[in-house]
């Protein structure tokens, strides 16, 4: 019977191989040229020699990442210590008239003093109590604060790095998104974070890896373009120059 069985879906695999030669054969017939049945010369794996070499210096790469985060849709504002990206992140509340606010569970954002600073709105950090709905409660946030592993000036986008204290719902389901970013974080090309994840290796790999280029967007419907159907409507990136402070 096994026997049968492999024969049978040889012969299929023959079928859809002719097939597919059929079609391939028809199409270069109709473009009047040759097929091309040897596999291209690849002399050249990765980027060239002269784009790894490329760098911009501090200030060439915080001005590209402005203006290719805002020509995306997004907000960049800068901030000298955390102290001032929480007045930011307390204004935005305000002007939005927030009530609840949800942030990921590190240092850094725990020294905003948001709690303090907005005693008036709930503010939580992901994953404090184990029996909660964490999605659920993401999904009702108006805000949501995160602090970006990397912001890459060449692409405008942030580097988001997914662990148990930093749930990838904080930057997914609220409102309004603010991205803490320190200013030691903004690399010139995409390729100076993607090679981090190799040194990494396989098994050190972060539960997700998001890059997030300005608000949510999607034209999938007609060519309609319709902000925040997928994620935030809004997004502030605060680099901040003095993350210590």
């Amino acid at each position: 019977m096994s026997n049968n069985n492999d024969q049978w879906l040889k012969e299929l695999d023959e079928q859809a191989k002719a097939k597919q030669e059929q079609f391939l054969n028809g199409i270069a017939s109709k473009l009047k040229r040759s097929r091309v049945t040897e596999k291209p010369q690849r002399p050249f794996r990765g980027a060239p020699d002269f784009w790894g070499q490329f760098q911009l210096n501090v200030d060439e790469k915080l001005d590209m990442f402005k203006r290719n985060f805002e020509a995306a849709g997004g907000y960049v504002l800068r901030a000298a210590t955390l102290q001032e990206a929480s007045s930011i992140i307390v204004e935005k509340a305000n002007e939005l008239q927030a009530k609840y606010i949800l942030r990921q569970d590190v240092a850094e954002l725990e020294r905003l003093g948001l709690e303090q600073a907005l005693s008036s709105i709930s503010v939580r950090s992901w994953n404090d109590d184990e029996q909660e709905d964490w999605k659920a409660r993401a999904a009702e946030a108006d805000i949501g604060v995160v602090l970006a592993d990397y912001a890459v000036a060449y692409t405008g986008s942030l580097t988001l790095l997914s662990s148990k204290s930093k749930g990838r719902s904080v930057s997914l389901l609220p409102t309004l998104l603010v991205a803490i970013i320190p200013k030691s974080s903004v690399v010139t090309k995409l390729g100076e974070v993607l090679s981090t994840f190799d040194e990494m290796g396989r098994e050190n790999l972060p539960a997700g890896i998001h890059f997030v280029s300005g608000p949510s967007r999607s034209a999938d419907i007609e060519n309609d373009l319709t902000i925040g159907v997928h994620g935030p409507g809004i997004v502030y990136a605060v680099i901040v120059d003095d993350i210590e402070s």
